[in-house]
């Protein structure tokens, strides 16, 4: 027994003084799902006991508000906020985020290993756990060319971590569904441990398939009898409301009291805007209260479902034993949070961070944009007809729709229709200098003029542009090199607007509110030259995924995610 335990259990009883003691707590038990109203020791950083506890070094009286486990995002790609993980931290831990799990596979199509051990040596003085499952797909495709490829090797490496959960979400379902030996070989890989799933649209003998190698999650469900048919097969399912995917609504009713310990709200991808603004898994579970869920259960489904799920020991709850990882709130309700605890730390009060970020000599992931040169006529679209497979952009969601077009030709080459919403779309690849760029047609970014361009292009991320002409294009494109990765609105063959992301072209060394409002002006300068999408570049960035239906952009090409091949 340790000396740790032995105090411990000292405190449990009442024999010595807690270190911390919060009175006139109202407890939400996520077991029983009751209310309390009692007084809580806290010794170590591990709640010591629930009860009449009269000693501690330090009381503080809670004056009746709500006390409940911290929030577990439990699926989330941190690098999707664009900020360095001290800032992404400063953003979400006020809103009482504790833990998360993550994958990291943003960070890893572009590093590889290097990126995951980036993160993690980040985050070690961090108020913040964060879990890693072994990324499964990188690259997502052999449809695509990315910065690093991790393999069975490198995800047994990763397995054997201790902050490693088990395996990331297996993209690749065709590669599952036909029996793939490498795609096969990582999910052996994971025996015994947790394996999530990304499984959008499968059904029937198809989902059978998937689900019987082993997979036992799923957080890409659009539709309500999508997921009940999921559900019904055994896995667990994670309700995403993201800054671009948002699926609570059309969800919510799947959760009652049959089914709601295998649902768990999650938010996949979250900008920094939203996290400054809205919050993040809080942000969840206050919609998710406003849309008329039970806020007990929304918190249950935020926490201990999760860390049930996951394996988190110690995690998810409000009982003795477990990590003194708290949320204070005088409303359930509103669940607007007044303090946040970390290991029995103070850390966050009216959402605001009270934890100062240190400096840890690590190496920073820069200089990663590496393109071949080219000229703007490489941009060109040569016309084989007049009618032709576009991308439609679904609102709301990053599902997109293959539709055919008749399009606009010039001297024999494709050229945008602006009057019919029929936009240039190239990827850019920015690893190997192998000169590949990808040039197509897309629909609803309701572009009038200029170009937009990102070095974040889910999973590879190449760099993607779309615009209302080449020229505009090529400058936006060599921008976003010139700058070493981030966001760019051009117009007029001049720069409006720009976001530098300089580590690994994903993310911004920059405080939370610099990076925001940065964002807010390329997302502005993007609204003047006509777009309508709430989070364009966003939605830019998940073109360019040939895992998700049905029609996307590589740098090789344009991909039917249906049939999971290039066509011409």
């Amino acid at each position: 027994m340790t000396l740790k335990m032995e105090k411990l259990i000292a405190v449990a009883r009442g024999q010595i003084p807690a270190d911390l003691r919060l009175t006139n707590a109202r407890i939400v038990n996520v077991f029983t799902g009751e209310i309390e109203p009692v007084n809580v020791a806290i010794a170590g950083g591990y709640i010591a006991g629930i009860g009449d506890y009269r000693q501690a070094k330090e009381t503080i009286d809670l004056k009746g508000k709500y006390l409940l486990p911290g929030l577990i995002n439990g699926h989330v790609h941190i690098e999707s906020s664009m900020l360095d993980v001290g800032q992404y931290a400063r953003a979400v831990v006020p809103r009482g985020t504790t833990a998360l799990v993550t994958d990291l596979h943003e960070i890893a199509n572009v590093c590889g290993l290097e990126g995951i051990r980036y993160v993690l040596e980040s985050a070690r003085r961090l108020p913040l756990d964060i879990f890693l499952m072994a990324p499964s797909c990188v690259p997502a495709t052999h449809m695509e060319t990315a910065g690093a490829e991790i393999g069975v090797k490198e995800v047994r490496q990763l397995l054997r971590l201790k902050q490693c959960r088990g395996l990331g979400e297996v993209m690749n379902y065709p590669g599952v569904i036909f029996g793939d030996k490498t795609v096969l070989g990582k999910i052996d890989s994971a025996k015994g441990k947790v394996v999530d799933g990304h499984a959008p649209g499968l059904s029937g003998k198809d989902l059978n398939a998937y689900v019987s190698a082993g997979i036992q999650s799923d957080h890409e469900s659009v539709a309500l009898e999508e997921a009940r048919e999921k559900l019904r097969r055994g896995m667990h399912i994670m309700i995403r409301e993201g800054s671009s995917e948002k699926n609570l609504e059309t969800l919510l009713p799947l959760v009652n009291n049959e089914t709601y310990r295998r649902c768990l709200l999650v938010v996949d991808d979250r900008s920094c805007v939203d996290l400054l603004n809205d919050g993040d898994i809080d942000a969840v579970v206050r919609k998710a209260i406003r849309l008329g869920l039970n806020p007990v259960r929304a918190i249950q489904m935020a926490s201990i479902n999760t860390a049930e799920y996951f394996r988190l020991e110690r995690l998810g709850a409000v009982a003795p034993g477990y990590f003194a990882n708290l949320i204070v709130t005088s409303d359930l309700a509103t669940f607007s949070v007044d303090m946040v605890f970390y290991h029995g730390r103070l850390v966050g009060k009216d959402r605001k961070p009270l934890f100062s970020l240190q400096k840890s000599g690590k190496q920073t992931l820069n200089d990663t944009v590496k393109m071949k040169p080219f000229r703007v006529e490489a941009l060109r679209l040569k016309a084989k007809g007049n009618a032709v497979p576009v991308i439609e952009i679904v609102p709301g969601q990053i599902i997109t729709k293959k539709c055919t077009m008749k399009v606009k030709i010039a001297d024999g080459y494709i050229v945008p229709d602006i009057r019919r919403d029929i936009l240039k779309l190239v990827v850019v690849e920015r690893h190997k200098r192998t000169g590949n760029i990808g040039v197509g047609l897309v629909t609803g970014f309701s572009l009038k003029r200029g170009a937009l361009a990102s070095s974040i292009a889910h999973d590879s991320h190449n760099i993607v542009a779309v615009g209302t002409n080449d020229a505009d294009i090529y400058t936006a494109v060599k921008e976003v090199e010139r700058i070493q990765g981030g966001l760019v609105v051009v117009a007029d063959g001049k720069v409006f607007a720009s976001l530098p992301l300089p580590v690994a072209g994903l993310l911004s060394a920059e405080p939370l509110e610099t990076v925001v409002k940065k964002l807010d002006r390329v997302e502005k300068a993007a609204a003047d030259l006509g777009v309508k999408l709430v989070s364009p570049f966003s939605t830019l960035s998940f073109v360019a995924l040939p895992v998700i239906p049905e029609l996307r952009l590589t740098d090789l090409g344009m991909v039917d995610v249906r049939e999971f091949k290039l066509i011409n």
